[in-house]
């Protein structure tokens, strides 16, 4: 603890700003040839070239790109003196290294946050014909923390001219001080049009505040969400307000997003969701129990972009969990991001659910085999050889009530999937699944997934696999499940059992390898 804290010092001292100060980012384009084949490196994930990551940040799009900014320590693979990462895509799969975007000053380390486009430059730091991108994030004074006081998280914002190359932090930050809260940071910012006005969305401890902005530099408090409301295992972080359509109707709805950690599921960090309504002050919610839009254990602190359509809300998260995030088996980097996924919301029997599931652009990394129609006899084994297996994606529709998914390597390794829609159960075991006593919370229970009964009605599994991690999306993102894993070799086969009393039909069954996005 004292070593990391001696670095902030530093850092804040080398990489410290002077109020308006512009960060000129003059570094190489980093090559990825010598790295993108380490031992656990997604081939299809984000991750970032080397060092920690965690939280996404700053999600938004512009001209063209999409920026993912990220926190970041540069200096070593745990936790330390947190920076803003930067990378950017032309189509949320195909990413460019970009150098650190934001440093830690005198007001303290840079913690998560979000960015918008100024269009119409309301804050007066570009023009109507550059508005500037900004961004707004949390200052984590150690120094504070470390003597006792609880005012020690406040919120900055910076600027880009050029569309996130170089930025400028605000000469008079922070913009919103605090008065005595502990956990008092990640800020989610949205354009507002009914009431023409910024909104701004952050956790203070066990729930969330929502404030009001003309310009992005004056702020004013509005209200409070959830002080009784949803799971409080943990501390609430990285909040998300956002509206979506009913799919099918003309209905309207609000989202937020509410990640936790401790208190989710299965186990350490996890993000919980409310449907209700927001009029430009407060965000209400009739809902009475959690909603997980995850049921994994390593999908956490994610958020949406801004500045695309409304019909069009990407999400992106953090894939790991602070339960053992500092501990996996990785020795020049660690973590990587999830799928980016749409959401959506449906209505079933009155009742609301946010479905997420992997944006169309995944489908052009796709080296698809022939789909087939596979037929299991009751309480049949089918083994099928797959070298694309650890890379790759398994598709295919059932109405079969009961079967098993296990993948397997020559270790005789295995990770187990089982979903048994009678019992309204999906489980995921990856005890046995390659490397897991790192930590000890990692290997040491079977993950659970409730499911409704589907009747006779044929569903959709998909599932990813990318060497060091596992996406299950069950009826299109209906319920979903992300956890990390770590074979010491690839698996090579799959194993479907079915342990029905009826025959199984899987049909337009397929087995993808997805591309690389490293390789040139």
């Amino acid at each position: 603890m004292a070593k990391w804290i001696i670095i902030a010092i530093i850092g804040v001292i080398f990489f410290g700003c002077k109020k308006n100060k512009i960060i000129h980012n003059n570094e190489k384009e980093l090559d990825p040839i010598a790295w993108h084949q380490e031992n656990y490196r997604p081939q299809y994930h984000f991750s970032p070239k080397e060092k920690w990551m965690n939280d996404p940040n700053g999600l938004v799009y512009h001209k063209g790109v999409y920026h993912l900014f990220y926190q970041y320590y540069p200096e070593e693979i745990v936790w330390g003196p947190m920076h803003w990462g930067h990378a950017t895509s032309s189509d949320l799969m195909h990413w460019k290294h970009k150098p650190i975007a934001l440093y830690p000053d005198s007001h303290g380390l840079i913690f998560s946050g979000s960015a918008v486009v100024d269009t119409q430059n309301s804050s007066g730091f570009g023009t109507i014909d550059n508005p500037p991108l900004v961004a707004i994030y949390t200052y984590h004074l150690m120094e504070g923390e470390q003597t006792g006081r609880t005012d020690f998280q406040t919120q900055g914002i910076a600027y880009s001219l050029d569309n996130g190359e170089h930025w400028t932090k605000y000469i008079d930050n922070p913009v919103i001080k605090n008065e005595g809260v502990k956990d008092f940071r990640d800020p989610k910012v949205f354009w507002h049009e009914k009431t023409n006005s910024w909104i701004l969305t952050l956790v203070a401890g066990d729930h969330a505040q929502i404030y009001r902005s003309k310009n992005l530099v004056d702020w004013e408090y509005l209200s409070d969400f959830g002080k009784e409301q949803g799971a409080h295992g943990g501390v609430w972080e990285c909040p998300d307000l956002f509206q979506l359509k009913v799919e099918g109707t003309d209905e309207t709805k609000w989202v937020l997003l509410i990640s936790i950690n401790p208190g989710a599921p299965n186990g350490g960090s996890g993000t919980q969701y409310f449907v209700g309504d927001f009029d430009g002050t407060s965000f209400v919610s009739d809902q009475k129990e959690p909603k997980w839009l995850d049921w994994g254990t390593d999908n956490y602190a994610g958020v949406t972009y801004n500045n695309l359509p409304d019909t069009d809300r990407v999400f992106i998260g953090w894939m790991s969990n602070w339960d053992y995030a500092r501990d996996t088996p990785t020795k020049s980097w660690r973590s990587a991001m999830t799928l980016p996924r749409n959401l959506t919301l449906s209505k079933n029997n009155n009742e609301y659910a946010l479905l997420n599931y992997p944006v169309l652009e995944i489908e052009k990394l796709l080296e698809t085999k022939k789909k087939n129609v596979v037929r299991l006899a009751p309480k049949l084994k089918m083994t099928l050889p797959s070298d694309d297996i650890s890379q790759g994606e398994l598709r295919f529709k059932t109405s079969s009530t009961n079967f098993t998914i296990v993948l397997k390597n020559s270790l005789g390794e295995k990770l187990s999937l089982l979903c048994d829609v009678t019992e309204g159960k999906f489980t995921l075991d990856r005890s046995a699944s390659g490397e897991t006593d790192f930590n000890e919370a990692f290997g040491n229970k079977v993950h659970y997934m409730p499911i409704n009964n589907f009747g006779d009605k044929a569903f959709e599994v998909r599932i990813f696999i990318d060497w060091s991690s596992i996406e299950v999306f069950l009826n299109k993102g209906q319920y979903v499940m992300t956890d990390l894993i770590f074979p010491k070799e690839p698996y090579n086969t799959i194993e479907i059992t079915n342990k029905s009393e009826q025959e199984m039909v899987l049909k337009d069954f397929e087995i993808a390898k997805v591309k690389s996005i490293w390789k040139p």
